[in-house]
Protein backbone atom coordinates (compact mmCIF):
# COMPACT_ATOMS: atom_id res chain seq x y z
CA UNK A 1 0.00 0.00 0.00
CA UNK A 2 1.02 3.14 -0.93
CA UNK A 3 1.44 6.30 1.77
CA UNK A 4 0.25 9.75 1.40
CA UNK A 5 2.16 12.27 2.90
CA UNK A 6 -0.03 15.00 4.28
CA UNK A 7 0.38 17.89 6.43
CA UNK A 8 -0.63 17.08 9.69
CA UNK A 9 -2.18 19.73 12.12
CA UNK A 10 -2.11 18.80 15.34
CA UNK A 11 -5.07 20.52 17.59
CA UNK A 12 -5.22 19.74 20.72
CA UNK A 13 -4.44 16.99 23.61
CA UNK A 14 -7.58 14.82 24.53
CA UNK A 15 -9.16 16.08 21.49
CA UNK A 16 -11.14 14.14 18.91
CA UNK A 17 -12.34 15.60 15.41
CA UNK A 18 -15.51 13.74 14.07
CA UNK A 19 -16.35 15.14 10.75
CA UNK A 20 -15.14 18.12 8.66
CA UNK A 21 -17.68 20.07 6.59
CA UNK A 22 -16.04 23.20 4.54
CA UNK A 23 -13.16 24.81 6.75
CA UNK A 24 -14.86 23.54 10.25
CA UNK A 25 -14.54 20.47 12.13
CA UNK A 26 -17.00 18.91 14.49
CA UNK A 27 -16.19 16.55 17.54
CA UNK A 28 -15.45 16.43 21.28
CA UNK A 29 -12.83 17.99 22.96
CA UNK A 30 -10.87 17.69 26.74
CA UNK A 31 -8.38 20.23 27.81
CA UNK A 32 -8.03 23.06 25.23
CA UNK A 33 -4.30 23.96 24.03
CA UNK A 34 -3.17 27.38 22.91
CA UNK A 35 -3.08 26.35 19.59
CA UNK A 36 -6.78 25.18 19.79
CA UNK A 37 -7.72 28.51 21.06
CA UNK A 38 -5.41 30.43 18.38
CA UNK A 39 -7.78 28.56 15.34
CA UNK A 40 -10.96 28.43 16.51
CA UNK A 41 -13.02 31.66 17.04
CA UNK A 42 -16.27 30.14 19.59
CA UNK A 43 -17.22 27.13 21.23
CA UNK A 44 -20.64 26.35 21.69
CA UNK A 45 -21.73 23.93 24.69
CA UNK A 46 -24.52 21.30 23.00
CA UNK A 47 -26.17 19.08 25.18
CA UNK A 48 -29.36 17.53 24.69
CA UNK A 49 -31.94 18.55 27.85
CA UNK A 50 -31.54 16.12 30.44
CA UNK A 51 -28.48 14.35 28.96
CA UNK A 52 -25.56 12.90 30.92
CA UNK A 53 -23.53 12.04 28.18
CA UNK A 54 -23.84 13.18 24.53
CA UNK A 55 -21.71 13.40 21.38
CA UNK A 56 -22.03 15.65 18.55
CA UNK A 57 -21.11 13.77 15.64
CA UNK A 58 -22.06 15.30 11.82
CA UNK A 59 -23.14 18.67 10.66
CA UNK A 60 -23.88 20.18 7.56
CA UNK A 61 -23.06 23.35 5.95
CA UNK A 62 -26.56 24.79 7.25
CA UNK A 63 -25.90 24.45 10.61
CA UNK A 64 -27.19 21.07 11.30
CA UNK A 65 -25.68 18.88 13.57
CA UNK A 66 -26.30 15.07 14.77
CA UNK A 67 -25.25 12.74 17.44
CA UNK A 68 -26.58 10.73 20.29
CA UNK A 69 -26.83 10.75 24.23
CA UNK A 70 -27.65 9.27 26.66
CA UNK A 71 -29.29 9.07 30.24
CA UNK A 72 -26.86 7.29 31.82
CA UNK A 73 -23.21 6.64 32.88
CA UNK A 74 -22.50 3.31 34.21
CA UNK A 75 -19.27 1.93 35.01
CA UNK A 76 -19.83 -1.12 32.55
CA UNK A 77 -20.09 1.44 29.84
CA UNK A 78 -23.73 -0.64 29.39
CA UNK A 79 -25.63 2.58 28.86
CA UNK A 80 -29.17 3.99 26.86
CA UNK A 81 -28.27 5.66 23.55
CA UNK A 82 -30.38 7.95 21.44
CA UNK A 83 -29.95 9.87 18.01
CA UNK A 84 -30.87 13.39 17.96
CA UNK A 85 -30.89 16.01 15.91
CA UNK A 86 -30.46 20.24 16.88
CA UNK A 87 -31.72 22.59 14.41
CA UNK A 88 -30.75 25.97 15.32
CA UNK A 89 -31.13 24.71 18.63
CA UNK A 90 -33.87 22.94 19.03
CA UNK A 91 -33.33 19.48 19.99
CA UNK A 92 -35.18 16.50 18.90
CA UNK A 93 -34.59 12.47 19.36
CA UNK A 94 -34.69 10.80 16.13
CA UNK A 95 -34.81 6.69 17.07
CA UNK A 96 -35.76 4.41 14.18
CA UNK A 97 -39.29 2.79 15.14
CA UNK A 98 -38.15 -0.89 15.82
CA UNK A 99 -40.12 -3.65 17.99
CA UNK A 100 -36.83 -5.68 18.97
CA UNK A 101 -34.12 -2.93 20.63
CA UNK A 102 -31.39 -3.79 22.32
CA UNK A 103 -31.60 -3.77 26.15
CA UNK A 104 -30.77 -0.45 27.24
CA UNK A 105 -31.51 0.69 23.55
CA UNK A 106 -28.59 1.70 21.26
CA UNK A 107 -29.14 4.15 18.23
CA UNK A 108 -26.65 6.51 16.63
CA UNK A 109 -26.70 9.45 14.37
CA UNK A 110 -23.51 9.50 12.98
CA UNK A 111 -23.76 11.92 9.90
CA UNK A 112 -25.86 14.34 8.20
CA UNK A 113 -26.06 15.51 4.37
CA UNK A 114 -27.03 19.33 2.90
CA UNK A 115 -30.23 18.41 2.12
CA UNK A 116 -30.61 17.18 5.69
CA UNK A 117 -30.99 13.33 5.28
CA UNK A 118 -28.83 12.00 8.75
CA UNK A 119 -27.38 8.18 8.95
CA UNK A 120 -26.91 6.02 11.67
CA UNK A 121 -27.63 2.84 13.26
CA UNK A 122 -29.67 1.14 15.91
CA UNK A 123 -28.96 -1.91 17.74
CA UNK A 124 -31.40 -4.94 17.87
CA UNK A 125 -32.70 -7.15 20.70
CA UNK A 126 -29.90 -9.89 19.14
CA UNK A 127 -26.81 -7.38 18.98
CA UNK A 128 -27.03 -6.87 15.48
CA UNK A 129 -26.57 -3.38 14.23
CA UNK A 130 -28.80 -2.42 11.11
CA UNK A 131 -28.54 1.49 9.15
CA UNK A 132 -30.77 3.76 8.69
CA UNK A 133 -31.78 7.26 7.19
CA UNK A 134 -33.53 9.94 8.93
CA UNK A 135 -35.25 12.96 6.48
CA UNK A 136 -34.74 15.95 9.45
CA UNK A 137 -37.42 17.56 7.54
CA UNK A 138 -39.92 15.16 7.35
CA UNK A 139 -39.27 13.11 10.09
CA UNK A 140 -39.28 9.72 7.85
CA UNK A 141 -36.80 7.01 8.34
CA UNK A 142 -36.02 4.24 5.55
CA UNK A 143 -33.16 1.13 6.07
CA UNK A 144 -29.62 0.83 4.59
CA UNK A 145 -28.91 -2.38 3.88
CA UNK A 146 -26.57 -4.57 1.74
CA UNK A 147 -28.88 -5.33 -1.41
CA UNK A 148 -27.18 -8.72 -1.63
CA UNK A 149 -27.51 -9.38 1.98
CA UNK A 150 -30.24 -7.42 3.57
CA UNK A 151 -30.37 -8.86 7.02
CA UNK A 152 -26.01 -8.87 7.74
CA UNK A 153 -25.25 -6.41 10.59
CA UNK A 154 -24.37 -2.61 8.99
CA UNK A 155 -23.59 0.02 10.37
CA UNK A 156 -24.42 3.61 8.16
CA UNK A 157 -21.77 6.08 9.50
CA UNK A 158 -21.48 9.01 6.65
CA UNK A 159 -23.54 10.13 3.61
CA UNK A 160 -22.64 12.84 0.75
CA UNK A 161 -24.84 15.29 -0.78
CA UNK A 162 -25.48 12.93 -3.57
CA UNK A 163 -27.56 10.67 -1.21
CA UNK A 164 -24.22 8.38 -1.27
CA UNK A 165 -23.85 6.13 2.18
CA UNK A 166 -20.42 4.35 3.94
CA UNK A 167 -20.25 2.51 6.64
CA UNK A 168 -19.57 -0.57 8.48
CA UNK A 169 -20.75 -4.24 7.69
CA UNK A 170 -20.60 -7.89 8.30
CA UNK A 171 -19.72 -9.53 5.26
CA UNK A 172 -21.51 -12.41 4.35
CA UNK A 173 -18.85 -14.15 2.11
CA UNK A 174 -16.56 -14.48 5.31
CA UNK A 175 -17.60 -12.95 8.36
CA UNK A 176 -15.84 -10.29 8.10
CA UNK A 177 -16.16 -6.80 9.14
CA UNK A 178 -15.66 -4.27 5.97
CA UNK A 179 -16.20 -1.17 4.97
CA UNK A 180 -18.71 -0.08 1.85
CA UNK A 181 -20.26 2.81 0.06
CA UNK A 182 -23.47 2.46 -1.61
CA UNK A 183 -24.13 4.68 -4.51
CA UNK A 184 -27.01 4.82 -6.58
CA UNK A 185 -28.31 1.25 -5.51
CA UNK A 186 -24.30 0.05 -6.02
CA UNK A 187 -23.18 -1.60 -2.91
CA UNK A 188 -18.79 -1.62 -3.20
CA UNK A 189 -17.11 -3.86 -0.44
CA UNK A 190 -14.01 -1.97 0.83
CA UNK A 191 -11.45 -4.32 2.63
CA UNK A 192 -8.18 -2.68 2.60
CA UNK A 193 -5.34 -5.34 1.37
CA UNK A 194 -3.87 -7.21 4.07
CA UNK A 195 -6.02 -6.16 6.66
CA UNK A 196 -8.48 -7.98 8.95
CA UNK A 197 -10.92 -5.80 9.50
CA UNK A 198 -11.80 -2.29 7.70
CA UNK A 199 -14.52 0.52 8.97
CA UNK A 200 -15.27 3.25 6.32
CA UNK A 201 -16.42 6.30 8.39
CA UNK A 202 -16.34 9.36 5.93
CA UNK A 203 -17.71 10.26 2.25
CA UNK A 204 -17.32 13.31 0.27
CA UNK A 205 -18.76 14.62 -2.57
CA UNK A 206 -16.32 12.54 -5.30
CA UNK A 207 -16.76 9.25 -3.06
CA UNK A 208 -13.52 9.48 -1.64
CA UNK A 209 -14.13 7.63 1.47
CA UNK A 210 -12.14 7.52 4.17
CA UNK A 211 -11.38 5.19 7.79
CA UNK A 212 -9.65 3.10 9.36
CA UNK A 213 -8.46 -0.69 9.35
CA UNK A 214 -6.49 -3.15 11.22
CA UNK A 215 -3.51 -4.84 9.71
CA UNK A 216 -3.63 -8.66 9.60
CA UNK A 217 0.35 -8.52 10.92
CA UNK A 218 -0.60 -6.46 13.80
CA UNK A 219 -3.96 -6.87 15.70
CA UNK A 220 -3.14 -4.01 18.42
CA UNK A 221 -2.50 -1.75 15.38
CA UNK A 222 -4.71 1.00 13.65
CA UNK A 223 -3.81 3.06 10.28
CA UNK A 224 -6.09 5.49 8.30
CA UNK A 225 -6.91 4.83 4.86
CA UNK A 226 -8.57 6.66 2.08
CA UNK A 227 -10.21 5.20 -1.11
CA UNK A 228 -11.23 6.56 -4.26
CA UNK A 229 -13.20 4.82 -7.03
CA UNK A 230 -10.36 6.14 -9.43
CA UNK A 231 -6.93 4.94 -6.91
CA UNK A 232 -8.69 2.29 -4.88
CA UNK A 233 -6.71 2.26 -1.18
CA UNK A 234 -3.92 4.38 0.16
CA UNK A 235 -2.67 4.39 4.07
CA UNK A 236 -2.61 7.49 5.60
CA UNK A 237 -0.86 7.76 9.39
CA UNK A 238 -0.55 10.97 11.45
CA UNK A 239 3.59 11.10 11.96
CA UNK A 240 2.90 11.29 15.41
CA UNK A 241 0.69 8.65 15.76
CA UNK A 242 1.49 5.97 13.31
CA UNK A 243 -0.20 2.63 14.31
CA UNK A 244 -2.58 4.63 16.25
CA UNK A 245 -4.37 6.44 13.52
CA UNK A 246 -8.11 6.98 12.63
CA UNK A 247 -9.71 9.21 10.22
CA UNK A 248 -12.93 10.01 10.31
CA UNK A 249 -14.06 12.46 7.70
CA UNK A 250 -13.20 14.16 4.70
CA UNK A 251 -14.15 17.12 2.75
CA UNK A 252 -14.50 18.08 -0.51
CA UNK A 253 -11.05 19.28 -0.76
CA UNK A 254 -9.66 16.41 0.08
CA UNK A 255 -8.55 17.43 4.00
CA UNK A 256 -9.19 14.95 6.65
CA UNK A 257 -10.02 14.72 10.07
CA UNK A 258 -9.45 12.48 12.92
CA UNK A 259 -7.42 11.10 15.82
CA UNK A 260 -3.82 9.45 17.16
CA UNK A 261 -2.83 8.33 20.40
CA UNK A 262 0.79 9.72 20.73
CA UNK A 263 4.08 8.71 22.75
CA UNK A 264 2.05 10.08 26.40
CA UNK A 265 -0.52 8.21 25.96
CA UNK A 266 -3.11 11.32 24.94
CA UNK A 267 -5.74 10.94 22.16
CA UNK A 268 -5.21 13.93 20.17
CA UNK A 269 -7.22 15.18 17.22
CA UNK A 270 -5.58 16.73 14.31
CA UNK A 271 -6.37 18.16 10.53
CA UNK A 272 -4.39 16.86 7.87
CA UNK A 273 -4.45 18.96 4.34
CA UNK A 274 -3.33 17.10 1.01
CA UNK A 275 -0.13 18.52 -0.38
CA UNK A 276 -0.08 19.86 -3.92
Amino acid sequence: MKSVKRNALRIAATTVAFGVVGAGAVGLAGTASASTLEQTRTYVNENFPGSVQIQVTGLNNEGVTVGFWSSMNNASMTNDNSGFVDVGGHFRNANFPTGTPATPPVDQLLGVNDSDIAVGFYTDANGNNHGYEYNVATTRFSSVVDPNAPSASLTAAAINDHGDVAGIYTNPANGNTDGFLLSHGHFTDLSVPGSSSTMALGVNNSDEVVGVFVPSSNANALDGFTWTPQHGFRTVDDPHGIGTTTINGVNDFGQLVGFYVDANGNTDGFLATPQR
